[in-house]
């Protein structure tokens, strides 16, 4: 240590600068790089936790998204319903909306075995093993971890034991009928608002018009020999 600091003379104080600049330099970059490899960590862990959390709210709404009608889920294909002779009785419309549930369903389920913890994979595992097996499943138990999980990811208050929450079942699906009324009535409404939009700029430039040759008209009565030849 004695030999790194001199000051004993113009030169050695130089090198003794110059020693301890380059120091702290290099103990500054190396501070520097640690905490840039810590916050891209960092990051990466919370795109992680924001991606599983996104995924898992998902599943949630697809698995939960129905408190009242038919909380089951019928695992029947569309070859099931046929061989039953089922489908003229049941309707071609309710049939069609079950397997759409179904699909939904088995999406959700897939990706909470990819995603949720131990207790949702047990659960998702259970649900999906039913539903190879042609049982008719509910989805109650699978929300509620899920709803206790999400809530204590994002640091929310946990339910009320007391607060009894109705049961859940799968979201029912629109019917592809509905989206295309819908989608019909909004080009009519934008076709419609179009129109309005040439009606208002019709009258508009009528109105510019009028008010141009009023302008005209008053300049004209402004002149001097028109006063004279009205006199």
């Amino acid at each position: 240590m004695r030999n790194l600091i001199d000051f004993s003379s113009w030169q050695g104080l130089l090198s003794t600068l110059l020693g301890l600049i380059l120091v702290t330099a290099i103990a500054v970059g190396i501070r520097l790089l640690v905490m840039q490899r810590v916050q891209q960590r960092r990051e990466r862990q919370n795109r992680q936790i924001n991606e599983r959390l996104k995924t898992l709210i998902a599943a949630y709404k697809t698995l939960g998204g129905s408190f009242t009608g038919d909380l089951a889920v019928d695992p029947s294909h569309l070859r099931d319903v046929r061989l039953r002779g089922g489908e003229a009785a049941e309707g071609a419309d309710g049939s069609e909306r079950r397997r759409r549930i179904r699909d939904a369903v088995e999406a959700a389920l897939s990706d909470v075995m990819l995603l949720g913890t131990a207790e949702q994979v047990r659960l998702a595992v259970q649900a999906a093993d039913d539903m190879v097996a042609g049982r008719r499943i509910e989805t109650a138990a699978l929300v509620i971890s899920l709803r206790d999980f999400i809530r204590e990811v994002l640091e929310l208050d946990a339910v009320p034991a007391d607060l009894a929450m109705p049961k859940q079942g799968p979201l029912r699906s629109v019917a592809a009928g509905g989206r295309g009324g819908n989608a019909g009535a909004g080009a009519g409404a934008r076709g419609g608002g179009g129109g309005g939009g040439a009606g208002t700029g019709m009258a508009a430039g009528g109105a510019l018009g009028i008010g141009a040759g009023r302008a005209a008209q008053d300049a004209d009565d402004s002149l001097p020999g028109t006063q004279t030849r009205e006199n």
